[in-house]
């Protein structure tokens, strides 16, 4: 078992050439996650979709599939018109270069409020969306504008948790088609007018209309759900997908429901084979500055408590960039106090506890991986490719060998219900294990040949932590 972790090139497919993956279906996986609105601050909401779907993107292809990381932005719809009506009324250019997120999310909260209590601000919003759909220059250059100043901003933080796209996508692209879906439901006598003049489709069981989908205006714009719909049909004719998965709140469950519902009455069985990932909410979030949380204002919050905490802390190594360290381990105890938990409970955010260095955390995990490359370095002459395995027969050996054969069995079962809780608490008792391992069998002061197993046995240890930690989205440390 611990023959290939000498070799390097071996390291990295421990447990996922195993036979229990012989049974699992390969082929072309779609994931759409992270899905923020253009010109609002990405928010603490994100985070969940884009580290979640970042999870199962990485799973899927670990175990063999070719994957599709879809980002689709909100760059559509009314919050465009108010957006547009009120950038006219509130906006200012220049401050749209200095801090173009920001200054996009206060004229939109100023323009909401302004709209509730006036009608005619409601009508320029309605006007500027219609002036949009009919693609009038003017209109469109501004919407161009904001889209194209927000997706560089969320690059950015992307970035710094490690996530990458390889589609942007958004519900512009499929106004066009939403209109073309509108005409399918019509000639299948799907569409029916209500009795606002929305045209909805019947979704309940019975057909008695006690349930409905609406997917179009009285005026005749198109819905959220419609643009939906046009996008996985258009999306199956692109990359003819084996499956696509969704990752969003569980308050849009319903929402896929009718989805999935509405592409089925068109006869696209593949529908089938469409997936919501839903997830709770975080409660608590907030950093020193406020209640308002921005993805941004939590990394940098992040990084800085850790940051302060290795600075406090005696064993803290010598570091070339501590701010990247803290980084990376930051992100780390974000990402692991979120996976602990079943994805679809809500769970009430602790700085405190999340960044604690005892105790199942994210910072543990990048302790233990840092504490394993320092034993590794610091024996580097006695790491012999030959070893004895006759020599790790204590039972701390045999314990951590047994649960290191854990490993595929836990990726199959995370592959099957796309839950990251199996892996965190794989690696998190795994870490503890070698905790022990560390004190029980001293590599200082050892035969050569006992060194050199023991060396072996901890290097396996650590090349499975590494290769898990990167599935669940964290860049391991090798110092801190």
């Amino acid at each position: 078992m611990l023959e290939p972790f000498g070799k390097e090139e071996d390291d990295h497919t421990f447990g996922l050439n195993s036979e229990l993956f012989k049974t699992l279906k390969k082929g072309t996986t779609l994931v759409e996650y992270s899905s923020p609105n253009i010109a609002k601050k990405f928010h603490a909401g994100h985070l969940r979709s884009t580290i979640i779907g970042n999870f199962i993107a990485n799973l899927k292809q670990s175990l063999g599939n070719n994957v599709i990381r879809m980002n689709y932005l909100g760059d559509w719809g009314m919050q465009f018109g108010l957006l547009g009506a009120g950038f006219g009324k509130f906006g200012c250019q220049e401050k749209l270069k200095q801090n173009p997120l920001q200054h996009l999310f206060e004229v939109y909260v100023q323009v909401n409020k302004e709209a509730a209590h006036n009608e005619d601000m409601m009508q320029a919003a309605r006007d500027f969306f219609r002036q949009l759909e009919q693609h009038e220059s003017e209109a469109v250059s501004l919407w161009q504008q904001f889209r194209e100043i927000t997706v560089d901003e969320y690059q950015r933080v992307y970035k710094r948790l490690n996530v990458h796209f390889d589609i942007y996508s958004g519900e512009s692209f499929h106004q066009h088609g939403a209109q073309e879906v509108v005409q399918q439901l019509q000639s299948r006598g799907l569409l029916k007018t209500s009795e606002t003049g929305a045209g909805v489709v019947d979704t309940s069981t019975d057909g008695d209309m006690s349930s409905v989908c609406a997917v179009q205006r009285a005026d005749g714009t198109t819905l959220y759900i419609t643009r939906d719909l046009a996008a996985a049909i258009d999306r199956k004719e692109k990359y003819n997908f084996d499956e696509m998965i969704y990752v969003t709140d569980k308050g849009q469950a319903n929402h896929f429901n009718q989805l999935f519902h509405v592409l089925r009455a068109l006869g696209h069985s593949w529908a089938d084979r469409c997936e919501h990932v839903p997830f709770g909410l975080v409660r608590g979030m907030s950093t020193r500055s406020g209640e308002v949380v921005f993805l941004e204002d939590v990394l940098n919050e992040a990084r800085n408590r850790m940051l302060h905490n290795m600075s406090q802390s005696k064993t803290t190594k010598e570091m070339d960039d501590p701010e990247d360290t803290a980084e990376k381990v930051g992100i780390s105890a974000l990402i692991v106090q979120d996976f602990k938990g079943p994805l679809h409970s809500d769970y009430k955010f602790d700085w405190d506890r999340m960044l604690q260095a005892q105790g199942d955390t994210g910072v543990f995990l990048q302790y233990t991986h840092a504490r394993l490359c320092s034993l590794i370095r610091r024996n580097e002459g006695v790491c012999g490719f030959i070893f004895d395995p006759s020599l790790l027969l204590e039972p701390t050996s045999i314990i951590v060998l047994q649960h290191l054969l854990r490993y595929d069995e836990v990726l199959y079962q995370s592959s099957q219900d796309l839950q990251p809780k199996h892996l965190v608490n794989f690696l998190l008792k795994l870490c503890h294990l070698v905790a022990s391992a560390h004190r029980e069998l001293p590599v200082k002061g050892s035969s050569l040949e006992v060194a050199q197993a023991r060396l072996r046995l901890f290097s396996g240890a650590g090349s499975v932590l590494a290769g898990g930690m990167r599935i669940l989205g964290i860049t391991p440390v090798d110092k801190m």
